[in-house]
């Protein structure tokens, strides 16, 4: 407990076998209450490495998307009881040891939501990003924080941290199950006026971590060009958009993942349908 608030931290896993048992060893001990992996059909040992390490596992029967991971990942939480949580991808890429403070700062209810952000501090480079993704992170940043009136670091970060209350309110099913989930969950956020906050994070790239090609990289660029867009259009009252619908309809609840398996834990299929995923999609911007 948190200052009386339950903390849950959520792992979405996709082969990183090589990875969760150094990223579970940094994670401050004493600060989350409980810690849940959600494995996406990976095809390494990654579901059997988590297990050993004493982890609650929920696996998917296939290979659903990062977006799909993160949408199971919430709804257990959820359901655990979750007052906070907080998401850290178990490819080490992101430092575990700043999950107390995400944590704190959403307890304090000065925040929502929080940010690892991988450009406050300067450390973006120095840690392996390549030219490529930095040039992008900035330009697409830049376009969204015009577009949504924000003034955020970076909008790309994979380690955030979450109230219950936006969890509850955001109308999460209705986004994509690939990367671009991340995107969207943002511009609702914002959308709902939720209160963002930020904190330096460096990063880590080497051979073991994850990473997307150009290719995908490409098709989430122009998917968040496509987010931007459509919420400025939509706060202009040009546009209707189920996006940022307030239909509880639309929301993580306790019919979306109601029949697990208690023996095998796996979750079944999302009902809503989004775009079709691949393997490459776990991987880490």
């Amino acid at each position: 407990m948190l200052l009386g608030k339950k903390v849950i931290v959520v792992l979405p896993a996709y082969n990183a076998q090589a990875t969760v048992a150094r990223t579970l060893k940094d994670i401050p001990s004493g600060i989350a209450d409980e810690i849940l992996l959600v494995d996406d059909a990976s095809s390494d040992q990654t579901v059997e490495t988590a297990r050993q390490l004493g982890l609650k596992v929920y696996t998917h029967p296939c290979n659903l998307g990062y977006g799909a991971n993160q949408k199971t990942c919430y709804t257990e939480a959820l359901r655990h009881g979750a007052d906070i949580i907080v998401m850290l991808h178990p490819d080490y890429q992101y430092d575990p040891r700043l999950v107390p403070t995400m944590a704190s700062m959403i307890a304090s209810g000065v925040y929502d939501v929080v940010l690892g952000s991988r450009i406050l501090g300067n450390t973006t480079r120095s840690g392996g990003m390549p030219r490529y993704k930095y040039v992008a992170n900035r330009t697409l940043t830049v376009f969204e924080n015009l577009m949504l009136g924000s003034k955020l670091s970076e909008f790309h970060t994979g380690y955030r941290a979450f109230s219950r209350k936006v969890l509850e309110s955001l109308p999460l099913l209705v986004n994509s199950d690939d990367f671009v989930f991340d995107n969207q969950m943002l511009a609702q956020a914002i959308a709902f006026r939720f209160n963002v906050g930020e904190i330096s994070c460096p990063t880590r790239y080497f051979p073991e971590a994850s990473s997307i090609n150009f290719r995908r990289s490409v098709i989430y660029g122009l998917g968040v060009l496509r987010v931007s867009i459509t919420y400025r259009l939509w706060r202009w009252g040009l546009v209707r958009s189920r996006t940022f619908s307030e239909s509880p309809t639309m929301r993580l609840g306790r019919e979306y993942y109601t029949s697990l398996d208690p023996a095998s834990q796996r979750a079944p299929t999302p009902p809503i349908a989004h775009d079709k995923s691949s393997e490459e999609e776990h991987r880490s911007l």
